[in-house]
């Protein structure tokens, strides 16, 4: 395999630090990005070619100047509130965009693809551990728009002979171990970066939505993945249908779960901060429970998760925090670190 692979949304949270994990593992990340969400300062391990992905023209520009073995994608909206009352600019970014990427792929002899999909495929879940042939209904357009992306490799796969991997993930959480990058939506409305907010005074409270479900503690469960596992997972599959190996549909998860009470309890205690906390009704939609069975993933790919435990989930995304903060006051050389 050339070492040069394409890695739509290569400036986002996910895409960055898969970039890292690619370059240290050999590869050239060539990061394509409308830098609408991503950070083009956390593309450092390779080119950054600024892009969308609904640009045919720009694509195959692209990817004739890199000639790429391989593509990554990462490109989509991903907030699942957002698509509710935005569907169309969902099913136009992540939809056409992928039609758009797939036809340039194919144009341009790229025959290999990881993509980055979701648990939303599954909507709301039958058993406490979904495996992968648990029925996909979605539940939200995202959700929707990611089942539709999957159903396009496919029938491209099938058709003019890609070979895909496919990987289903739970809750990406966690930074960068040695904190060079991490979260930096504008928009965050994921757990972890909110607490790690709280924590250093950006916002006031979090707010824990459901006290009521049928878990030990009344909140809902969820299963958290370090991105820096989940980009050892992206290698490993990357790898996999490079050899030929074929089409793959894998969960990315830990196969336990932790509830939102533990997380904020676990933000407490890493941070030494009081994280003061507002409990509300649940939010329509929200199952009690969302934890994978990612048995198969360690059986076809040989990945076990070395850093998804909650500990250090939080310390990592807690000293990125510190860091970023400091970063963004103009003092790089805080020992941020030492907080930990």
């Amino acid at each position: 395999m050339n070492s040069t692979v394409l890695v739509t949304g290569g400036a986002g949270y996910i895409g960055s630090h898969v970039c890292k994990a690619l370059a240290a593992n050999g590869f050239t990340p060539v990061s394509y990005d409308n830098l609408c969400s991503g950070n083009k300062d956390h593309v450092r391990w390779g080119p950054l070619e600024v892009g969308d992905i609904r640009d045919r023209a720009r694509l195959s520009q692209v990817m004739k100047l890199y000639r790429p073995e391989a593509v990554l994608h990462f490109a989509s909206l991903i907030r699942v509130g957002e698509s509710v009352v935005k569907p169309a600019e969902y099913y136009d970014n992540n939809v056409f965009g992928t039609f758009c990427l797939l036809n340039a792929a194919r144009k341009n002899g790229i025959r290999d693809m990881v993509f980055s999909s979701s648990a939303a495929v599954y909507g709301m879940p039958d058993t406490d551990m979904i495996a992968e042939g648990h029925p996909l209904r979605p539940v939200n357009p995202y959700g929707h728009t990611k089942l539709a992306m999957e159903n396009m490799i496919r029938d491209y796969a099938a058709a003019y002979g890609l070979n895909y991997a496919i990987l289903r993930y739970f809750n990406a959480a966690g930074a960068d171990m040695s904190a060079e990058i991490g979260t930096a939506y504008k928009v965050d409305t994921h757990i972890i970066p909110l607490l790690m907010r709280v924590a250093c005074g950006d916002m006031k409270e979090i707010g824990i939505f459901g006290t009521d479900y049928p878990s030990p503690d009344g909140t809902a469960i969820r299963d958290y993945v370090h991105v820096q596992d989940l980009a050892e997972a992206h290698i490993l599959a990357l790898r996999h249908i490079g050899k030929g190996n074929g089409r793959l549909t894998l969960n990315i998860g830990t196969s336990a779960g932790h509830s939102v009470q533990d997380v904020v309890d676990m933000a407490r205690r890493v941070t030494k901060r009081p994280i003061p906390a507002r409990t509300g009704p649940r939010r329509s939609g929200d199952p009690h429970q969302l934890v994978a069975d990612a048995a198969q993933a360690g059986k076809l790919l040989g990945w076990k998760p070395l850093y998804s435990d909650l500990q250090t989930i939080v310390a990592s995304a807690w000293r990125w925090q510190l860091r970023k903060t400091a970063l963004d006051a103009g003092n790089e050389d805080i020992k941020y670190a030492r907080a930990i």
